[in-house]
């Protein structure tokens, strides 16, 4: 069997199994979908975006990446692979495809940066491990939840050898695992994955993030990449180590005769995901429940500020330069879909490096004063707003593209602004 995996637009992994058999078939003519796949709720309901419902729930081909063929640890017999969607009329990518919006983005780098480049990225997820518990109102409480276990290793925070397990599922999947780690909070595990080239990190990302919530369910649990899952416990980060090499495979942002070891291109760089973080906020935080991890005192920025091997600011530079010279933007959660958080901060990225502007001084201590820069945006409709206010970002990630995630995004908002929640229940019914 081979399954046939693509991502929709909140980065879930929609797919197929096919039979060996049928393989020069697919990849001949496409494995046919709804397009509407990319229009779907979490639970199932079709948001009227323009090239779906109003005409006539039209198909999409799949058509399978072979390059990407990799047995699944998991499942005997099975091997999965990535698949790239277009129009069966037109033949050109679906406008609403991720992947297919990343290497447009990758297509302009050239352009952008007036020389051959390429960017790189390193990407680090985190993700709560939950347990089923019929008790709670969601029907799931943390696993393993004693606190004090931070950056830890071993059974204290891991009673029943997840993570261990995971990374030894994950090292035969060959994602390029490096290590992983009990995180700040119970219940919450860090796995990195090695740099490459953007494509091929949001590629593997992309599978981590499925294989994780596979073998989660494979052990009965639930694992989420949702920003803040539970009240009272910190949320789940998506953080991207950026850099970029030339035709050379020289690191572009280090410069030796710098008094901080960053070369001009890497402080152009910088102003320019400063100057659009509001729109990426969009793209890196793209939930309403992302904006409740925010706030002061939360290792989440909350702010538009950069900083020297500083973690309280959005834009970290680490303190590695020569080749390892590179950006670390802390602005992501780990709901974000990895083709479009990539996507996102590189298109900034090379918009800065383009238009040249500097970046203000680096944060000095720490970064939550809220009159020492200015403020994200506090809410997804917010953040919305400035994606679409946002002309030089938009233009580079499409004008269809950007039209389609922006009224499937402000239906969600529009959805929770109709849904009494718990907490609106507990607070009003007994006293009013």
């Amino acid at each position: 069997m081979i399954r046939v995996v693509y991502p929709d637009l909140l980065g879930a992994d929609r797919g197929r199994d096919i039979l060996v058999g049928h393989l020069p078939s697919a990849c001949e003519h496409g494995l046919s979908f709804c397009r509407a796949v990319y229009h779907t709720t979490p639970r199932g309901d079709v948001v009227p975006v323009a090239g779906g419902l109003d005409a006539g729930l039209p198909d999409v081909a799949v058509r399978p990446d072979l390059s990407t063929l990799q047995p699944l640890p998991w499942e005997p017999g099975v091997a999965w692979c990535l698949g790239d969607t277009f129009d069966p009329a037109t033949g050109e990518p679906a406008p609403e495809a991720p992947r297919a919006l990343l290497r447009r983005v990758l297509e302009s780098a050239e352009e952008y940066a007036d020389r051959a480049v390429t960017p790189i990225v390193g990407p680090e997820l985190e993700y709560f491990l939950c347990e089923a518990d019929p008790a709670t109102p969601s029907g799931w409480s943390v696993y393993g939840g004693a606190t004090g276990n931070v950056y830890s290793a071993g059974r204290r925070g891991d009673p029943d050898g997840h993570l261990l397990r995971t990374l030894r599922t994950l090292a035969d999947l060959g994602i390029g695992v490096i290590a992983g780690n009990h995180e700040f909070d119970g219940g919450q595990f860090e796995i990195n994955l090695d740099h490459s080239d953007a494509l091929d990190a949001a590629d593997r990302a992309f599978r981590f993030k499925a294989a994780v919530k596979e073998t989660a369910r494979r052990e009965g649990r639930l694992a989420t990449f949702m920003a803040k899952p539970f009240n009272g416990l910190g949320g789940n980060g998506f953080h991207l180590h950026v850099s970029l090499t030339d035709a050379a495979g020289h690191n572009v942002f280090a410069d030796a005769e710098s008094p901080d070891g960053l070369s001009a291109t890497a402080r152009h760089a910088i102003a320019g995901l400063l100057r659009h973080a509001p729109a990426l906020s969009a793209l890196l935080n793209p939930t309403i429940n992302s904006y409740k991890r925010f706030g002061p005192d939360t290792l989440a920025p909350w702010l538009i500020d950069w900083g020297h091997d500083n973690r309280s600011a959005m834009l970290r530079i680490p303190p590695e330069r020569g080749a390892g010279t590179r950006l670390e933007l802390r602005l992501g959660d780990a709901s974000a879909n990895p083709y479009l958080a990539v996507a996102g901060a590189v298109a900034a990225l090379l918009l800065g490096i383009r238009d040249k502007p500097e970046p203000p001084p680096p944060l000095e201590g720490y970064g939550y004063q809220e009159d020492s820069a200015p403020g994200l945006p506090g809410t997804l409709g917010a953040a919305l707003d400035a994606l679409e206010s946002d002309a030089a970002l938009t233009g580079l990630l499409g004008a269809e593209f950007t039209d389609a995630f922006l009224t499937y995004k402000r239906n969600e908002i529009e959805r929770f602004r109709q849904h009494v929640t718990e907490w609106e229940f507990t607070e009003y019914a007994f006293l009013i």
